[in-house]
Parts: C-alpha cells; sequence; structure tokens
C-alpha cells in the first residue's frame, strides 16, 4: 500500500483545519436551537452553553398542542408531508418523462423547450410570486394544496429536467437499440431500461424537489391562508405575530419540523452528490 506523501498530508491538514471551523460554523445555530428547546421560558435567553435545568416540558406541548399556535400542529405537520410528498412526485415523474423525451426519442425542439425553462432561474421567484397567485385565483385554486403543489414542480422541474437530461446523455444508445430489436415499445423502453438505469439520479432529483417543497415559505404563506391548510412554515411565521413570542416553543416547533428532512437526506445522501452532478463531466 502506498504511504501517503508529505504533501498530501499536508493538503488534508489543510482542508481539516478549514472544516472543522466551517462545522462549528454549521452547527452553533442549531445547537443555539436545541437549547431553546429543553430550556425553560425563564432560562431561554440565560446564554449559558447548557440551561440549569433542562426539561422536555416544551416537546410536550407541541406534541399535544397546548399552546394557542400549535393548536393544529398536527394537521399542518401533515399538510407539509403530503405537499412535499405529492410536489417531490409529480415533479419525478414530469423531469423524467421530459428528460426521455429530449434526450432518448430525440423529439423536435426538446432542447430548445429545456433551454427556455431553465431560463426562467434568471427571474427570481419573488417576482414570480404574484403572477402565480393571480393564476391560481383564475383556476379558483386558492387555499386548495394543489396551488402550492403546483407552484412547486413548477418551480423545481426546470433544473430537475437540465439534471436527469445529462445524465441521461450519459446511458449507452445501444441499449435502446437492443431493446427495440428485442420488440421493445417505447413505453417499456422506458420502464424496463431507462428508469433503472436512471434510478441514483431519479432519487436525488425526488429529494432534491421534496426538500425544496418542504422548506418553502412565500408561496405557501400567498397560496394557503386557513390554519387548517397552511403548512409548518407559515405557522412557524405567526409565532412572531405576537407582543411576547413563545421562543422557546417556537425553537422546539422549528426542531422537530427539521428532523424530517434531515433523515431523508442521510437516508439518500450517497446519492446526492453523485445523482445531481451525473452527466456534469464528459467522459
Amino acid at each position: 500500500m502506498k504511504l501517503p506523501t508529505l504533501r498530501d498530508v499536508g493538503t488534508e491538514a489543510k482542508l481539516l483545519l478549514i472544516g472543522i471551523p466551517v462545522f462549528i460554523w454549521t452547527m452553533v445555530p442549531i445547537y443555539h436551537m436545541f437549547l431553546f428547546a429543553i430550556s425553560p421560558k425563564e432560562d431561554a435567553f440565560s446564554g449559558k452553553l447548557w440551561p440549569e435545568h433542562p426539561t422536555l416540558h416544551n416537546f410536550s406541548i407541541v406534541f399535544h398542542q397546548q399552546h394557542y399556535f400549535l393548536r393544529d400542529f398536527w394537521i399542518q405537520f401533515w399538510n407539509s408531508t403530503v405537499i412535499a410528498l405529492s410536489a417531490g412526485a409529480l415533479t419525478l415523474f414530469v423531469a423524467t418523462a421530459a428528460a426521455f423525451s429530449i434526450s432518448r426519442l430525440r423529439v423536435p425542439g426538446g432542447r430548445a423547450v429545456m433551454n427556455m425553462a431553465l431560463f426562467t432561474y434568471f427571474i427570481p421567484a419573488a417576482f414570480l410570486a404574484v403572477p402565480m397567485y393571480r393564476t391560481m385565483g383564475n383556476y379558483g385554486l386558492l387555499n386548495n394544496h394543489w396551488s402550492l403543489i403546483l407552484a412547486m414542480v413548477t418551480i423545481a422541474s426546470p433544473y430537475a429536467i437540465w439534471v436527469l437530461k445529462q445524465a441521461s446523455d450519459k446511458l449507452p444508445v445501444e441499449l435502446d437499440e437492443a431493446a427495440t430489436m428485442d420488440g421493445a415499445t417505447t413505453l417499456q423502453l422506458f420502464r424496463l431500461v431507462y428508469v433503472p438505469l436512471m434510478m441514483p439520479s431519479l432519487v436525488a432529483i425526488g429529494t432534491y424537489a421534496i426538500l425544496l417543497a418542504w422548506n418553502e415559505y412565500l408561496y405557501a404563506f400567498l397560496l394557503l391562508s386557513k390554519d387548517t391548510d397552511i403548512t409548518l412554515p407559515v405557522a412557524l411565521g405567526n409565532f412572531l405575530a405576537a407582543d411576547d413570542s413563545p421562543w422557546e416553543l417556537l425553537m422546539t416547533t422549528g426542531f422537530i419540523y427539521a428532523l424530517p428532512p434531515a433523515a431523508v437526506y442521510y437516508a439518500f445522501r450517497r446519492y446526492m452528490v453523485g445523482g445531481l452532478t451525473a452527466g456534469a463531466v464528459k467522459s
């Protein structure tokens, strides 16, 4: 086994010196949120590295919805889950079908459509919020979960199509030709050849779309208004409307809300880098 050279050791040490401060800087807000979550209200702003009387009472209040701002916590949590999963599934369906059509079927004008869709990212999402609100109002979708789902699909699809198209271009054309010679239809080619080979990229894109919809605030705030329809990001914003905001409960709710995306990312982390960068470098 080849031993590392002094140059390699020096590089690793430099990366470690950079990585440790970045890690600490990233973890400080999360740790601060956790401190609020396990602190009594009177000790929330003590500024200590660890509360004198740590407690799980705040979690109990959230779980049992024992506060005015938390009376619909589980309904809002369910709304966020349904919207995120639905937006992820629909984005994945649209992007996979579009990438297959552009890359493998060579649909005329497909590349132009993809480039035009990517051009929308030059416009900040906030500028599109009002037109999106008016469009959903014209179709009678305001205060309907489908309005937010469709908005998230609209935002996520261009990037998803581009990534999947780049990954699809790397698949050998000979596989399509062999399947066609064996009598496979276009649908069979898509289902039995294309989808299995694209699975790492599909998992990465699905995760990306789910996390994007899970964390969305602006469009959720505009398109949904009823307490039983809104998502948790909007509900968390309502905490700040009070003169004496229960910060310990806000941080506890935020900490709980951050656990599902962390679990999703941890479960599919090995697909994220490879799947999202597939096709970025030509071999």
